[in-house]
């Protein structure tokens, strides 16, 4: 049976930076009061909820006292106290993703095993309990490089990940547990992002090509869309539908893959929640993934995943040398043109290379929509005061 939708529903979001911004409004649209977790009480998602809960979401004393608080809880981030929802779930609470799923999507070693599970093609890898296990496996011959070392857990964003192509590069290892894997020949970067209901509905949006920030490993750009042949894409969506499903997770799942030169597809990482590469569906799909998370949760029918118009969504970062107080550059030049939608989080302040909003841009072709993403990019600076 559907949970019921009404004002009278409490749901909880830990965690309040844009992504849960962008669920509480999409909330609102159905009248449910969202109340939102965070350590920081001017975050993006604070001047939106309906009641915001000061807390650390990797408390287990505030996890659990927030949990009491709402009748549904989701997330907007991976890096949440486990055994406090864990509890939570033991006394009925229901949480999206299930604490038990999520414990495995924290633990990227946990991830990988996943994947050879339920043969889905990622790269071959090793764990290493620290930094001079990797060192010494190394020196013993049983590893070789180049390869990509990522820490176990806590890593988001390009952190916690130190790509090793020479010698001299294990003095840039991290230090703690971790997954250390074959490096892909990449030629595309793509995401797919699904969803699933306790109806056992799933949906899948269509496949996204992702370009990034070779500085920070952010994704800078998003095609939607993508340039590849309709074959590749239709398998990229069939691993995230194998990948959710096997998983038995109901929520929203993204799953974001690399394709080789060959065309071959390799699973990268997954994230049980709202991401970056599915902004660009507020506007752009009849479901936005925020709308689609909602129904999931509330075990509603799936919207439809089809796309309105082709879109390119880049984030806008704050620029290199500014930190402090956020100040816009180039907003005016940019909403005169045609198609382009801005999103500005509301974070209070700027330092190099943070996500302080995104601007999809709609055409009639993915050229058109190129285009005009250039020159937003050009023109829109996030600079300080």
């Amino acid at each position: 049976m559907e949970k019921l939708v009404t004002s009278e529903v409490k749901l909880g979001i830990i965690a309040g930076g844009q992504l849960g911004k962008m669920l509480v409004l999409s909330a609102s649209n159905w009248n449910v009061k969202t109340y939102v977790l965070d350590k920081e009480d001017h975050c993006p998602a604070s001047s939106s909820c309906t009641f915001f809960f000061k807390g650390d979401q990797l408390n287990y004393d505030d996890v659990y006292q927030f949990g009491q608080l709402v009748d549904v809880l989701t997330l907007e981030l991976e890096n949440v106290n486990v055994d406090a929802l864990k509890k939570l779930k033991l006394e009925g609470k229901r949480i999206y993703p299930d604490p038990d799923k999520l414990e495995i999507i924290q633990d990227k070693g946990l991830q990988k095993q996943f994947y050879e599970k339920i043969k889905v093609q990622s790269s071959s890898f090793s764990l290493f309990n620290s930094k001079q296990e990797i060192i010494s496996a190394f020196e013993s011959g049983r590893l070789n490089i180049p390869f990509v070392q990522k820490l176990r857990k806590g890593g988001y964003d390009g952190k916690g990940v130190s790509i090793i192509r020479s010698k001299d590069d294990l003095n840039n290892l991290l230090d703690g547990a971790s997954v250390v894997e074959d490096i892909v020949d990449v030629d595309k970067e793509i995401s797919a992002i699904v969803a699933r209901n306790e109806r056992r509905e799933v949906k899948c949006h269509p496949t996204v090509e992702m370009e990034f920030n070779s500085q920070e490993n952010l994704v800078e750009k998003l095609i939607c869309p993508s340039t590849l042949p309709g074959e590749i894409e239709n398998e990229a969506e069939d691993i995230a539908i194998k990948i959710i499903t096997e998983l038995n997770l109901y929520g929203l799942l993204a799953v974001e893959m690399f394709v080789d030169k060959n065309n071959k597809i390799w699973v990268n990482e997954i994230a049980p929640r709202p991401h970056n590469s599915g902004h660009h569906t507020i506007e752009s799909a009849i479901t936005s993934q925020f709308e689609q998370l909602l129904r999931a949760i509330f075990n509603l029918p799936l919207g439809s995943t089809k796309l309105k118009m082709p879109a390119v969504m880049i984030n806008l970062l704050g620029d290199p040398g500014y930190e402090g107080k956020v100040r816009y550059e180039g907003l005016s030049e940019c909403m005169e043109i045609e198609g382009v939608k801005i999103h500005l989080y509301g974070k209070k302040t700027t330092k190099p290379f943070r996500k302080m909003g995104h601007v999809t841009v709609l055409a009639p072709t993915i050229d058109e929509a190129k285009r005009k993403a250039d020159f937003v990019k050009q023109k829109m600076k996030i600079v300080s005061w």
